[in-house]
């Protein structure tokens, strides 16, 4: 590797403390942004409940309110995963094209336009509003989609290699984050709205807009940070090839914080491997460049089935805490209280015992164990714990005593996918491709993910009730289990990123990888 570029990249000419703080504070701003992308994606699972006491057309409930069908309630839980996948693919090339920096807000932008568009929706004699919201949902995908490789691939080339790991994990636990404070937004709503809900059930349809809309408040505070961050010096040195300017960015970044570009400054270029189809071939066209992509990607399809399938059993589970659908005779008003009530005060639980310490235990060991480990325990674990949850379901399910059994092989399933491949599946790709395919390799891996979960909402969602309400729920949990089986064998395609430079991950050699013009 040459001098220049690691010195300047890796921080050997400068204050080893002064980068990392540099680092954490530039992690800790991107939590904050990657806040909205990850509060709308829970959000809506309550909001389409909401949806159906203001707008569904089927199944009554008591005789106040009804709900979604299954097409409206698909639909707009869908729309948001699908435009997501294909942001992660746009964004992810766009990213490696014309630079990070560039593209970084944009989708942001996105995202707020999106989500306050839903608020305001309405609809007509031409469209329904499900149809109107399945359309901005399908927008707001896009943007969430550009956040995965833009977050990963930013985080990653400005952090120090010693703490890159947590440096990322940071970024990628504002989805726990995200998750919990939508339920509490939704559950402060409601109790907000008690007593005129009570009076005139009618009034929900302001309140899933209250929820869904506030989702651009911390959009619209992040979205000065993105606009100002600096270029990633490794994009600017191996894709602009301006070695002088990367390495003034460093020093800027490590003394005011951001970084200044002087037009009358002359450029120093150099000579550096350019992105083009026929270098991606060559590249790719390596098993051992191939294999890792086919690795990270296939890890993130695995986990990403069974991570979103799981959550068509969270009923079961919200039913036996005491917090899912009242059927204890309660009709009317107060049962659109108290079912809306008990998802959101069900759902806070749920987070906070399994989603959110999962992703702090993978922050305290990404750095130490490493990743590899840490995604091949997941899938293990996830695997022994879906055999048991499927083929034993009906002993697990057949009391009450026994249900609580299935509620902590839930939470653990919950626990195991944050401190595993969930985790993980985000970090590896940031890490083991070049610069100028890094963010597109990371977008392509993401892409699989969604794919995943695509599968999981559609195709498992009309699965589950063959032979009968979530009668064939068992089997499904069964095939989670293949597929967190076969995560275990796609890990093992992958190397270990611990404690190695971006550099040294690529796969290239790195003597003379840069020369002067």
């Amino acid at each position: 590797m040459s001098n220049i570029k690691q010195g300047s990249v890796d921080g050997e000419k400068f204050n080893d403390v002064a980068y990392a703080i540099s680092t954490r504070r530039r992690a800790a701003l991107q939590e904050i942004d990657d806040a909205p992308f990850s509060y709308d994606t829970f959000a809506i699972n309550i909001a389409s409940v909401m949806l159906g006491y203001a707008y569904g057309t089927s199944s009554p409930l008591s005789g106040v309110g009804q709900q979604l069908s299954k097409a409206q309630d698909l639909g707009i839980k869908v729309a948001a995963p699908v435009g997501t996948l294909f942001g992660q693919l746009l964004f992810g090339w766009l990213a490696d094209v014309v630079g990070r920096k560039r593209m970084y807000g944009i989708e942001l932008m996105i995202i707020i336009i999106a989500t306050f568009a839903q608020a305001v929706s309405g609809g007509g004699r031409a469209v329904g509003i499900i149809g109107v919201l399945v359309i901005w949902r399908f927008l707001l995908g896009i943007g969430i989609g550009g956040d995965y490789p833009l977050s990963a691939v930013i985080s990653s080339e400005f952090a120090p290699t010693h703490i890159r790991g947590r440096s990322m994990v940071a970024v990628f636990a504002a989805q726990g984050w995200g998750n919990f404070f939508a339920t509490l937004v939704a559950f402060i709503v409601v109790s907000a709205y008690k007593k005129a809900l009570l009076d005139d059930p009618s009034l929900v349809d302001f309140m899933w807009r209250i929820l869904i809309g506030l989702g651009c408040v911390p959009g619209v505070f992040a979205l000065y940070f993105r606009l100002t961050i600096p270029e990633t010096p490794r994009f600017t040195m191996d894709i602009e090839r301006n070695v002088h300017q990367a390495t003034e960015d460093i020093r800027n970044v490590l003394t005011i914080g951001n970084s200044a570009v002087d037009p009358d400054t002359p450029v120093q270029r150099a000579n550096a491997p350019r992105a083009s189809w026929a270098d991606f071939r060559k590249y790719f066209g390596q098993w051992k460049n191939m294999k890792v992509l086919i690795g990270t990607s296939w890890s993130w399809f695995a986990l990403d089935i069974a991570y979103f399938g799981l959550g068509l059993n969270s009923s079961i589970v919200l039913n036996a805490i005491g917090f899912g659908t009242p059927t204890s005779g309660i009709t009317g008003s107060q049962l659109v209280f108290d079912n809306l009530n008990n998802i959101c005060i069900g759902n806070l639980i749920l987070s906070a015992g399994g989603l959110i310490p999962g992703y702090y235990f993978s922050f305290l060991f990404i750095d130490r164990w490493g990743r590899k480990p840490i995604q091949l325990m997941g899938f293990i674990v996830l695997t022994i714990l879906f055999v048991i949850m499927g083929f034993g379901y009906d002993k697990l399910t057949h009391t009450p005593a026994a249900t609580k059994g299935f509620v902590v092989l839930y939470c653990l399933a919950n626990f195991f996918q944050n401190f595993g491949p969930n985790t993980t599946t985000f970090i590896i790709p940031g890490e083991v491709f070049p610069t100028r395919y890094r963010s597109t390799a990371h977008g392509i891996s993401a892409a699989s993910g969604k794919l995943g979960a695509i599968i999981a909402q559609v195709g498992f969602a009309q699965l589950k009730d063959i032979g009968g309400p979530d009668a064939f729920f068992k089997h499904i949990l069964e095939i989670f289990a293949l597929f967190m089986l076969t995560g275990v064998f796609s890990t093992l395609l992958l190397s270990e990123t611990n404690g190695f430079s971006l550099e040294q991950l690529s796969n290239e050699d790195q003597e003379g990888f840069i020369k002067g013009n």
